[in-house]
């Protein structure tokens, strides 16, 4: 038996992916904790592991923990300086409040493995102060840098051809050294804090661990690198457990032969008036079944009229609404697009907050679905990319050639079987060749 610690930054996007390993590690005998925020300790003792909340610094999976000035800072910002505000405020300050409670943890429960997500810096940091080897999972798409691509956060294509490499290297040296510059001398301010060394190379290369990562998804729905780090394994995606209680709604009519168009908000950026609405209005004269879901919000913060082909809900279980879905539509949460693919379901996709836009520019070049480059879509621009999604059947042949490779993979016990091995070894786990 070993023992793992799994660590996560306290939101539900980080914790759910880890949802299935922490089962599967528990059912294999092992010995699991598992640190994060107070408002997800019921989904995590649910998998068996023992929970262990924040003790030092900003739990802000209780947004009532996060100070009015950050919230009306961010608020304000958009792309690139809201990607780079989250990582500083939320990512990186949180860092050495999770060393000083990780090292607290560690004396109690010597781990022999640290399992943390990709934005969760302090296992790191308390691996290179003496710590068990760390390993993290991806829970979005990979920023490793690379001449095959552009730096990541721009959501631009990949292109490994001689221009191409020209325009990574510059844009990539750009990147570093002028545009993000400023997060990663933020970051070694915080590490020279608690004795830590500056990091020599980018934020996004210092976040994959040199031991085991863990990427959520297939080949196929990521860039080709001709650098890609052999300890990177490609798993498939972190699916959900089927709830034992669900219980359908009473419209529950999906069945019904019309195409169904789910909308769904995710769990981040919720304003339902980017795309909830405008897909409501989109499609409230077609021939569809359109099934919204506002990712926990209150249902009654949508003031537009439920047009007659709509049904809303704030959450559904996506092993019971996508063996029916024809279309998606989405802000480019990682999670959600990775359970629609999983079910074959082709994307419109609508994002330009956090991270989405590398999340929607990997739906176009997959071919699994249209990308429309804004975070407030017309409803003629939903309407028209959800109807050549419907009449054009090669996004959804993208989409189950996706879903025909995801189904190889048994992501739970992949994932614990590399973990086990680092565990014993406590060297790096390269794929194998």
């Amino acid at each position: 038996m070993a023992r793992f610690l799994i660590t996560t930054i306290p939101l539900v996007g980080h914790v759910n992916p880890a949802l299935p390993i922490a089962r599967q590690l528990v059912e294999r005998g092992h010995e699991v904790w598992w640190y994060s925020g107070k408002t997800l300790q019921s989904k995590i003792e649910a998998t068996g592991a023992r929970f262990l909340p924040i003790r030092t610094g900003m739990d802000f999976s209780d947004l009532k923990n996060v100070p009015d000035s950050l919230r009306e800072k961010r608020k304000n910002l958009k792309g690139l300086a809201q990607f780079k505000f989250d990582f500083k405020h939320f990512f990186c300050d949180s860092a050495v409040g999770q060393v000083k409670d990780l090292t607290d943890i560690l004396r109690e429960f010597p781990a022999d493995v640290l399992l943390s997500d990709v934005c969760f810096l302090g296992a790191a940091w308390v691996h290179e102060t003496g710590g068990p080897p760390w390993a993290a999972f991806g829970i979005t798409a990979l920023g490793i840098i690379s001449p095959d691509t552009a730096p990541f956060g721009l959501g631009m294509r990949p292109d490994a051809s001689t221009l191409g490499r020209l325009r990574n290297g510059v844009l990539n040296w750009v990147f570093e050294r002028g545009l993000f510059k400023d997060v990663t001398d933020y970051m070694n301010q915080l590490r020279a804090s608690i004795g830590l060394p500056p990091y020599q190379t980018s934020f996004f290369d210092a976040v994959v661990s040199p031991y085991l990562y863990l990427q959520g998804t297939v080949p196929a729905f990521e860039y080709p690198r001709s650098n890609l780090p052999s300890q990177v394994h490609f798993i498939g995606p972190y699916l959900p457990e089927p709830p034992a209680d669900f219980t359908p709604p009473v419209w529950w009519d999906v069945k019904r032969g019309k195409p169904v168009i789910h909308v769904t908000q995710g769990t981040v950026a919720t304003d339902a008036d980017d795309l909830i609405v405008p897909t409501l209005q989109a499609l409230a004269d077609e021939d569809v079944l359109v099934v919204a879901a506002t990712g926990g919000e209150p249902i009654e913060n949508i003031k537009a009229p439920l047009p007659a082909n709509a049904r809303l809900e704030r959450f559904i279980p996506y092993y019971h609404l996508l063996p029916h879905v024809d279309v998606m539509v989405t802000n480019g949460g990682y999670n959600g697009v990775q359970a629609a693919l999983a079910h074959g379901v082709p994307l419109v996709a609508a994002g330009q907050t956090e991270e989405k836009p590398e999340i929607c520019t990997r739906i176009e070049w997959a071919g699994v679905g249209i990308n429309l480059k804004t975070k407030t879509p017309t409803s003629t621009q939903l309407k028209n990319a959800v109807k050549k999604i419907l009449e054009s059947p090669h996004y959804r042949q993208k989409a189950q050639l996706i879903q025909a490779d995801i189904t190889r993979y048994d992501t739970p016990s992949l994932s614990a079987k590399l973990l086990e091995q680092l565990a014993v070894t406590k060297q790096p786990v390269f794929v194998s060749s």
